[in-house]
């Protein structure tokens, strides 16, 4: 690091009352190098300390107007000197000073008379400190920008994407319930049947990226109300039928006859629900059965989503919620893992949670749970 400084780059304040002591310090950083300004009491230093904005301080202890720590009170409670560190110099050395020094904010101690080798080590150090500081805050700055950068072209994607999307979405919707094999012939109706399908796939995947976007960029508000399970979850079964009949995949809901009022966000909910159905459907085998059930655990009701597919490896079950990884549906369909990471960020907002257990080759269980309505 230190091969890397250029000392010029730096400018260090010597405060001493003795004019002889500053001059002998001047030409000795100047001679290493640095930049150098001066002040000769407490008083000049704190307005020089806020006008000149130097790297590092040496400050002397013993000065007439106002002492060398109490100088050091004053710069660290302005928030426009207190990150300048402060080597103190110093003909005390005994305990109580140097702990009453590291008290008030001292970063080191240079004790009088010194050599130059030490007063240049001690600088030096200092100043590698401070280059590291600002190099850090460089490359956080930096990756704040990328950081913007990426949700600003994720929401664009997304938001431009999504309605040419789904009016392509909705033409294949049409085209193959409208038509079959035999007025096509087979091999076009299945390529129509694919496009269809991976339309629906596509306009999934820019969904939930826009809500991502938004939920991580804090544009995306909580809106909780009373809401009864019964009203929303066929609903969204309903969504899934169609699709499930084409793969030969019954999806069965059950649940308590008694009304189940969670307090949830809407919309929120139904994503959460949209995903883990979506997946049921991609990794179960032909002639399968989903099954989606509704039940209350504690103060939270649970939603469970239940397939008999592929299942999860043992050691992926713990970051399957929050690992962007992809992963291949019984049908070759790819999931972007983008979908899981947002039930589990949706369901925390509503202040609930989700779940996960699996046995490899016999299927998975998701859960959301919700709290319930109070």
């Amino acid at each position: 690091m230190e091969s890397k400084i250029n000392r010029s780059d730096y400018k260090i304040l010597i405060v001493d009352d003795v004019v002889s002591n500053v001059l002998l310090l001047k030409i000795l950083l100047t001679n290493e190098k640095f930049q150098v300004c001066t002040a000769n009491c407490g008083n000049m230093c704190i307005e020089q300390a806020k006008t000149e904005k130097p790297d590092l301080i040496l400050l002397d202890v013993m000065m007439p107007d106002i002492s060398g720590f109490d100088t050091a009170v004053i710069l660290k409670k302005d928030p426009a000197t207190a990150d300048i560190p402060i080597i103190f110099l110093t003909a005390l050395n005994n305990p109580s000073d140097l702990v009453h020094g590291f008290q008030v904010g001292a970063n080191d101690f240079l004790t009088k008379p010194f050599n130059k080798e030490e007063l240049v080590v001690r600088v030096m150090h200092q100043i590698t400190l401070v280059a590291a500081k600002r190099l850090i805050q460089k490359q956080n700055d930096e990756l704040r920008a990328t950081i913007n950068n990426r949700d600003k072209m994720y929401s664009v994607i997304a938001h431009d994407l999504r309605s040419p999307m789904a009016s392509i979405r909705m033409v294949l919707n049409l085209l193959v319930s409208s038509m079959t094999p035999e007025m096509i012939g087979p091999e076009l109706f299945e390529l129509l049947d694919k496009a269809n399908k991976e339309s629906e796939d596509c306009h999934d995947l820019l969904d939930n990226l826009l809500k991502w976007t938004k939920s991580q960029t804090g544009r995306l508000n909580v809106l909780l109300q009373d809401l009864d399970l019964k009203d929303i979850i066929p609903g969204v079964v309903d969504i899934f039928e169609m699709i499930a009949v084409t793969k030969k995949i019954k999806l069965q809901l059950s649940g308590t006859n008694a009304p189940l009022v969670v307090r949830a966000d809407n919309d929120m909910l139904k994503t959460v629900m949209r995903n883990f159905i979506s997946n049921a459907i991609k990794f179960s085998p032909e002639n399968s059965t989903i099954e989606i059930d509704m039940d209350v655990e504690g103060d939270f009701a649970k939603i469970s989503v239940k397939d008999h597919g592929v299942g999860i490896a043992p050691e992926r079950i713990d970051s399957i919620f929050h690992k962007g990884e992809s992963t291949y549906g019984t049908g070759g369909e790819e999931g972007s893992g983008l979908g899981l990471q947002l039930c589990a960020d949706f369901s925390r907002k509503m202040g609930g949670d989700v779940r996960v257990e699996s046995v490899l080759g016999e299927g998975s269980v998701f859960s959301v749970l919700v709290p319930l309505k109070k």
